[in-house]
Parts: C-alpha cells; structure tokens; sequence
C-alpha cells in the first residue's frame, strides 16, 4: 500500500488528531522553530494524524498579508516526514481547507502539493450557500482529495444542517471520514444516524470534534433500526482543538477508552472523568465568553509548559478573557492527573 492508503486506513480505524496551533513571536510573526518543536511534542506524544490550517490554527493565515498557508502546510509536512522516516510510523496528514467553492478547491490543490493525506472541509462563513451548494462544493474537492466533512458550530460561523443534507454527504464517494463539532447532542445524533444508514456506512469514519462531550461520545455504540434491521455506528477517533494541549494524556485516554468497544461494562469513574475534561475544556476555549478566548486559551497552556514563547495570535484583539486565566487556573489545580506537563519537562530539550 502507499503511504496515503495506510494513512487513510489509520483514519479509517480511528486515532487522536490535534488540529495545530499557530507558533508566532512577539511581533506577531510566524516562529518557525517554534512550529517545529510543537509538532515534534504531539508527533512524540503518540498522535496518529495532525490537523494543519484549521480554525485552531487561525482562519487569517490564508490573509494574502499575512500569507502562511501554504508555507504552514509545507513546514508541518516535512516534519511529519521526518518523523516518519526516522520511525517508521505512518501519520494521517490533513489540511484544512475553506472557503468558497472555487478557494477550497485553490487549497485542496496545495494540499496535494505538500503531500496530504485529507482535507477537513469547513462549511464556515458561507452563509449564502444553500444545502446544494455544499454538496457540490463536497463533491468537487473530493475530486481532489478525499474529503473529511465538518458540522461545525454556529458560535465559531458553522450552521445547522439537516438529515438529508449528512444522508448526501455520506454517499459522495471520497468522504471518507466526518468530524461531528455542533457541540449539540440532536444534531450530532442526526449526523451519526445518517452515516449509519447511508450505503457507504463501512467506508465512513466518525470523529468527534465535540469538545463538551469528548470522553462519552468515544464511548457510546449508537443503534438505529430501520425496517427490522440493526444498523450501529460509533465515533473512532477524535479531531480536536482540545487534544492541541495535554496530547499525551488524550493518547493515553483514547487507548484506554478503545477497550470499551466490545461490549465491556464501562467503568462510573470514566464518566467522572469526562465530566472533568469537559470542565477543563470550558476553561481552555473560554465557554464563559462565548468562546472568545479559546486560540488564546489553547496558546495559554502550551506557554506554561514551554511549548510555545507566548499567547499571542494573528489578531492584535485577540487574548484570554477576562477571568480566563484564573479558570485555566483552577482546572489545573483540581485536575493534576489530566495534565502532561511532566511528559513535556522529560523530552522537551530533545524537540529543541
């Protein structure tokens, strides 16, 4: 097999995938080095794909100002190359892509470029399009690559989508994945069933990108039927903005959480857990404020361990919220064991 058909196989199982931050200095510009440590911490941390040029990394690298898309995307795929050459492990390589049709198809194109494997779509900021625009738009970056489709949140300029609209998306043939992020249950519910009664239901892989409901959503088997038949689906892995920190303990948990496929009882201390990694996420991605703060929030804890030189994003407005620092505060005082800032301490001098 090619390295692509591994890496869609690994996708196809299911694995932890952080969606990369964006390394920059204190004047605001891109710090090379910098990246390169932060993708050595989550390729070392044990992640089977990384997500580069998506919301966590900052929609305004595509600014022609500012210009860091195709650069951010060649960066981060040499040194997953590296990576891989020194140890042998395939990583799943996904770009971001966005925008209107004929932009995701520019992006897609560069993707195929620099070597990756998938394309997350994001349906955002395209509040003129219709369901059908959406679908075509799909269909025509498939062409490209194969396509990891996105129901994104309406608080970061996502929108609702119907059963029919996941039920069309799920029968395109190069979808080979989606990522379930409307951080709403009925809708999340809506997606899954659709997968699960779509003819390609074994040729699509579910990722949560949930963040308020990691932990259950990787746990829970979903079952449908339909005409007397059973049909179940369950998320295999996660494509998150939250696993950007901490990444060693989410690898660890995913494993743990894997052995719950089968049918075992699931132990009342995994969904105490759950609970707390919602409440450390609500810190992290500043639900307090409606979300204003979560990149910052994100660059917040990688500064404490060292991972990253400073908080500051693209966007002069954009920092930690008022009260914000405090809650990153408590979540790590009441929540030790979730944390790998031991982990980061042993190897970091080995990334520099």
């Amino acid at each position: 097999m090619s390295s692509r058909q591994v890496a869609l196989q690994i996708l196809k199982e299911g694995t932890v995938i952080p969606a990369l931050p964006l390394a920059l200095d204190e004047n605001r510009q891109f710090d090379p080095a910098q990246q390169r440590i932060l993708l050595w911490y989550y390729l070392n941390a044990g992640v089977g794909g990384i997500a580069v040029a998506v919301h966590t990394t900052q929609f305004a690298i595509r600014d022609p100002k500012i210009g860091l898309f195709a650069p951010l995307l060649e960066l981060a795929s040499e040194e997953i190359s590296r990576f891989e050459a020194e140890t042998g492990k395939i990583i799943v390589k996904i770009a971001g892509v966005c925008g209107k049709t004929e932009q995701a198809v520019q992006e897609a194109e560069i993707a195929v470029k620099y070597g990756y494997d998938a394309v997350l779509l994001s349906p955002g900021g395209l509040a003129e399009y219709t369901e059908d625009d959406f679908v075509e738009r799909t269909r025509k970056v498939a062409d490209i690559l194969p396509v990891i489709g996105f129901y994104l949140q309406p608080s970061v300029g996502g929108r609702a989508f119907s059963f029919d609209y996941w039920s069309r998306i799920c029968e395109i043939p190069n979808v080979v994945a989606i990522k379930s992020a409307p951080f709403n249950r009925y809708q999340t519910l809506e997606l899954v069933r659709a997968a699960a009664l779509s003819s390609r239901r074994d040729e699509i892989a579910l990722y949560t990108g949930n963040d308020d409901n990691i932990v259950v959503d990787l746990l829970t088997e979903y079952a449908f039927v339909q005409n007397g038949q059973t049909y179940r689906k369950r998320f295999v892995g996660g494509l998150l903005g939250h696993w950007a920190v901490w990444t060693r303990k989410a690898v660890t948990l995913f494993e743990e959480l894997k052995q719950y496929r089968n049918g075992e009882q699931i132990p009342a201390e995994l969904l105490t857990r759950a609970a707390q990694v919602t409440d450390s996420n609500s810190a992290f991605f500043d639900t307090a404020n409606g979300f204003a703060g979560c990149i910052a929030g994100i660059h917040e804890v990688l500064r404490r361990q060292g991972l990253m030189r400073g908080i500051w994003c693209l966007d002069p407005e954009e920092g930690l919220s008022p009260g914000q620092m405090e809650e990153i505060d408590r979540v790590y005082r009441m929540y030790p064991h979730l944390n790998d800032d031991d982990f980061v301490r042993e190897n970091l001098p080995s990334w520099m």
